[in-house]
């Protein structure tokens, strides 16, 4: 009897602590939620530091209740806002929806170390800046990623954007909202063209593919015997940016007399890894992105390579008969391919064709070095900063390839 009684008034000591704990975290919490007319920056910090241990114990609802009061506040104490924006969504949601008073490093923190849930809420924030977007994306969450690039208020740095031209290429339905992005550029655009779907691709030719007039008529004086001289990066400027497209010394040496003798040979023999080669010398690009093109799943490179070598849609059909590619073939969606190559081949003028064309061709090739290859082959595409533009297009697009 007397025993039971002992552990009743233990129970009830108990409660009466926890009652008292919880009054004196409402009342503190009251005081750090005073506006600064009535309480300054120094007693706020000294109650706050009193609130932090009582906050730990306290229940999920009343550190959600806090939270929530926590939010109009300009100047929220710097260890109860850690606190409590890494506590549990339930408790941080209210602070990372609303609370305009949470600074840049507040968000990358929490970014950093918080859960997936906690970076959604934060991409949904107005006003996201380029290091907060940045660390966002560096969680590599296709999610987050998503929900910050559908963030019209969010100013999205160049390297965080081609992070997810990266993260696009395992998941595609990124693509799409990458492509409403005003930073894009066209060259994360070219290279993610390799693995969207059709609508994506027409998207990127339409708004991508640009003419290159102002370059040549701005350079016109250069294209002479002597303009490029000896120097390499000239040469290859001027080559990307010069009218003709196809390669004049290969035709004449050329045994199927050029570049449709030999589509018109591989419709009826079928494609050999030389004639892929000899299709590429004859077009002006590599072998290597003539694999590219001619291996290519939807089918809508081709059209781009014959568009920009001015070859009919005639040889564009004989091309197509050459990959071994039905004319009626269907994708998942039940399109045609050939009928949406075809219409790929009437959107695009010559010279948009040939930007295209060459940037492929500079990205894929000219831009490969032994140290990028290498960093292709052992996964480092981390390491953005030590590589051009077409070098991160290159490894973007063709990792994929060296690593199989």
């Amino acid at each position: 009897m007397g025993s039971a009684a002992v552990t009743k008034s233990a129970a009830d000591r108990a409660a009466e602590n926890d009652r008292a704990r919880l009054v004196l975290l409402r009342r503190l919490a009251d005081v750090v939620s005073l506006p600064a007319s009535r309480i300054n920056a120094f007693e706020r910090s000294v109650v706050a530091d009193l609130m932090v241990d009582m906050l730990r114990q306290a229940p999920l609802e009343e550190r959600r209740r806090i939270a929530a009061r926590l939010v109009p506040l300009t100047d929220i104490p710097d260890n109860i806002c850690r606190l409590l924006l890494r506590d549990d969504i339930v408790v941080a949601r209210e602070l990372l929806d609303e609370a305009a008073s949470l600074s840049d490093h507040d968000l990358i923190s929490c970014a950093a170390s918080a859960s997936i849930d906690h970076c959604k809420h934060i991409a949904r924030r107005r006003g996201l800046t380029p290091a907060v977007c940045h660390a966002l994306i560096e969680r590599a969450d296709a999610e987050v990623t998503q929900l910050v690039l559908a963030n019209k208020d969010a100013s999205i740095p160049t390297t965080a954007l081609e992070t997810t031209v990266a993260q696009s290429r395992q998941h595609p339905e990124l693509c799409a909202v990458i492509l409403k992005r005003p930073e894009l550029r066209p060259s994360s655009a070219y290279v993610m063209f390799w693995w969207c779907n059709h609508e994506e691709r027409s998207i990127i030719l339409r708004r991508f593919a640009v003419s290159r007039e102002v370059l040549q008529s701005t350079v016109a004086d250069l294209f002479g015997k002597d303009g490029g001289g000896d120097d390499a990066y000239v040469r290859k400027a001027l080559q990307f940016i010069e009218r003709r497209q196809r390669d004049r010394d290969a035709a004449q040496i050329s045994h199927y007399g050029g570049l449709e003798g030999v589509i018109q040979h591989a419709a009826e023999a079928g494609l050999t890894p030389d004639l892929v080669a000899e299709i590429g010398q004859l077009a002006g690009v590599k072998p290597l992105t003539a694999a590219k093109m001619l291996s290519d799943e939807g089918g809508e490179s081709i059209a781009v390579m014959c568009k920009a070598t001015g070859l009919t849609k005639q040889y564009l059909a004989l091309l197509w008969k050459a990959m071994r590619r039905p004319f009626d073939e269907k994708d998942e969606n039940g399109d045609v391919r050939w009928e949406r190559v075809q219409v790929v081949y009437e959107i695009l003028a010559v010279d948009r064709a040939q930007t295209v064309l060459r940037y492929w061709n500079w990205a894929l090739t000219s831009a490969l070095t032994p140290q990028l290859i290498r960093a292709i082959r052992e996964g480092e595409e981390h390491l953005v900063d030590a590589f051009s533009a077409a070098e991160r297009a290159a490894m973007l697009a063709l990792s994929e390839d060296f690593k199989s």
